[in-house]
This record gives C-alpha cells, structure tokens and sequence, in this order.
C-alpha cells in the first residue's frame, strides 16, 4: 500500500493527483490540515506498517512525530517526505526527507513539482507533456510565480479547485492528464471560471470598505475579514494599498489568519510562525489563539474602516505638479506639491511641511501614519479657490 498524507490546498491535493496516475487504486490519500496531519501520523505509527510506503508532501510533522519517523525508518520503514516551506528546511538532515524550497535555476519550489520528480525519479510515474504543463501551473499558482510571468491559467486552476469538491477535482485532472496530450479546460470549466472571475471582483470591491489599518510590532498592517477568496484579496488589497507591509484576513468562524503581501523584503511566514503557523515568504497561515486574537481582532475593533482613494477624479490626481489634495477621518487636510528644486513637499493643514525626494514617499507617509485618501474633485477645487482667495492681496 502507499499512503499518501498530505495538505488539502491545490499543491497538496496535486500531489495526489499525481499518486492516483502513478498508483492506482493502490494509493490510499489523506489531505490533511496543517494541524490535522500530526493525528494521522501517530495513527499509521501505531499499526507499525513496515510494508507500505509512507509519503507526506506540502506539510512536516512535530518533533515528537519526527523522532518517531526515524525509529520507524531505521527499523526498515519506507518513509519520504518531500517539502517546500523554509519553516521545513531542518527536515534534510534526513535521508527520509528533501526539503527544496528554490531550484538551481532560481525557479521557486512546490510540493507538486518536487513529488512528480521524485516518482519520475523513482520509475513510479513517466513523464508527459500534459502531466508537465499541470504540474508547472500549480506550482506558478503556489509560488506565486504566475503573477510576474501573468499565467492566468495557474489561477484559474486554483478557482477550479474551490469550485468543485476535491473529489471531482481529483476524478477530472487524473482523467484528463491520463486521457490528453496537453493540458487545458473544458468548455464547462471556461465558462463556470468565467462566471467566477466576476464574483470575485464583486466580492473583492466588497471587502475593501471593510479594510481597516493598524500598527502591529513594526508593520503597518491591513485586516479584513473574509472566508473566502484569500489569495485574491490579498493580493489586489495589497495592490491597492501598496504602503500597507501584509494583510491579515481573518476567518473568526474558521479561527484562522492567513497573510499575504505584494513586498519583496516582508516575509509572512516569519509573522505566522510567531502564532504556530507557517508558511511562504508572501503567502502564510495560522491558527488564531488568544494572541493573535488579541493582536488581529479585539484592539483593531473601534478601528473605522480606511477609505478608498477617489478613483473617478480628472482634477485631484496623484503626483499632480500642482498639487494632490488628502484627508483623514479628524478632517486633516495634506497636499502633496512639487518645490522649484524638484522635492516634493507634503503640506498638512497649510501650515506644517514636510520635504521628500519623491511622490509615492510623501503618499506613504500620510497614508501610513494618518490613513489618508485622495479626495474627490469637487472638494480639490473648493480647496484650490481657497488657497486662491487667501494668496491675493488685501485691499486697504
């Protein structure tokens, strides 16, 4: 028997996929949440099954349950653990375990790609051209390679997955890559992906006029909640508000916090591991214990929710030379102007000024500390006949 155990996101139900092509109805496949696996390992330990092939992807064990595998390996066990997570990278002391988390060629792993190598490897499975471009598509998805490299299908196969049950999921793709040369949708899928996209751009527009901002430790953080779409949100919230450093999307039903971030040098897996999770440097989870409870939902609470630059202006614009006029919720008002020696300057309330070398440093600066937006038109042009009416000279 080979057991496969592990996560039950697109790259961990990937990995069985690929178990049902290479074993058949001689795979037995469990998909486990990070919390989930640890019972299923002490479980199959209990039975001393020293005749099945043991295999976990996407996830790693405890201690406890580390130790224990290597007893079970030295009394002739058949054990491999293939992983991507940095979290993970102690597991290659091991010759049970590889733990890859970039490849040579600078491409990021997934747990998908490492285990379709590992069965090529092993002459469990052969390659093909179909099993290569899916195998590809998860791991873009997973790694988020596929937003630089603007592979929408990898998305789109990732929309697929949340659509259907991980059961029909897994029937279709092992079909399809057993049945097809390349790899590609159906007609039904393209239509349902079609029909998705659109209520997650709904669902997206929601959700920003429930984002609030806070300080937490040193990061300006961004917190919704949400049960749904994570990935998504994440990323175009981030987008949005690029001076916010990750946003936290909370799941109080599901008691779970997963982190995202479009920034190169923050890393969410460090912040998730603070609360037990874990995860990608731009993609991580946790469970929600009392501190971050604390941290994420009790004191943000009274928080009011940050408001949406005005986006339909033809007057008030950003990096105007003139001027851009914001707000904050005391009624502060900020311009951000161009000086004569190419700064820029960052005025609040007419009086105080602040210089710095660029646009988007003054932006961050107000939006970070202030949670500021960009006014709409009708009150840039009140302003601006103000500033008008206060700059002439008075009449004796």
């Amino acid at each position: 028997m080979y057991r496969l155990y592990s996560h039950n996101d697109l790259d961990g139900v990937g990995c069985g996929i690929l178990a049902r092509l290479a074993f058949g109805n001689d795979a037995y496949i469990r998909y486990n949440s990070v919390q989930g696996l640890d019972f299923q390992i002490e479980r199959f330990l209990e039975g001393d099954r020293l005749d099945d092939v043991l295999f976990i992807t996407d996830l790693s064990v405890n201690k406890e349950n580390e130790q224990r595998l290597e007893k079970h390996k030295e009394k002739g066990g058949k054990i491999a653990l293939l992983d991507h997570h940095k979290t993970a990278l102690h597991f290659n002391e091991y010759d049970w375990a590889e733990v890859t988390v970039e490849y040579n060629d600078g491409r990021l792993a997934a747990a998908t790609s490492l285990y379709y190598e590992y069965l090529v490897k092993q002459n469990y499975l052969k390659r093909s051209s179909s099993v290569d471009q899916f195998v590809d598509l998860i791991r873009q998805w997973d790694t988020w390679e596929w937003e630089k490299n603007e592979t929408l299908d990898a998305k789109r196969l990732n929309d697929l997955f949340f659509m259907i049950s991980i059961d029909e999921f897994e029937e279709r793709m092992v079909k399809r890559l057993q049945e097809s040369d390349s790899f590609s949708f159906d007609e039904f899928e393209i239509k349902i992906l079609d029909m998705e996209e659109t209520k997650i751009e709904r669902y997206i527009r929601r959700k920003r006029k429930e984002l609030v901002q806070t300080f937490i430790d040193d990061y300006c953080v961004g917190i919704v909640h949400a049960e749904s779409y994570h990935s998504e949100l994440g990323n175009e919230l981030g987008k949005d508000s690029p001076h916010l450093d990750y946003i936290s999307i909370l799941n109080v039903g599901g008691k779970k916090i997963s982190f995202r971030t479009i920034h190169e040098t923050i890393d969410v897996s460090a912040v998730a591991n603070q609360f037990g999770g874990g995860g990608h440097a731009k993609a991580a989870g946790c469970s929600m214990n009392e501190q971050a409870y604390k941290l994420y939902i009790e004191k943000p609470f009274t928080i009011e929710s940050l408001r949406v630059d005005a986006f339909k202006n033809q007057h008030n614009l950003k990096g105007n030379q003139t001027g851009s006029l914001y707000a904050d919720i005391k009624e502060n008002h900020f311009f951000i102007f161009r000086s004569s020696d190419d700064n820029w300057i960052l005025e609040q309330n007419d009086s105080d000024q602040k210089v710095f070398s660029t646009f988007e440093e003054a932006e961050r600066h107000i939006k970070r500390n202030y949670s500021a937006w960009l006014v709409r038109d009708d009150e840039y042009l009140r302003f601006s006949a103000e500033q008008t009416i206060h700059s002439k000279p008075s009449k004796e």
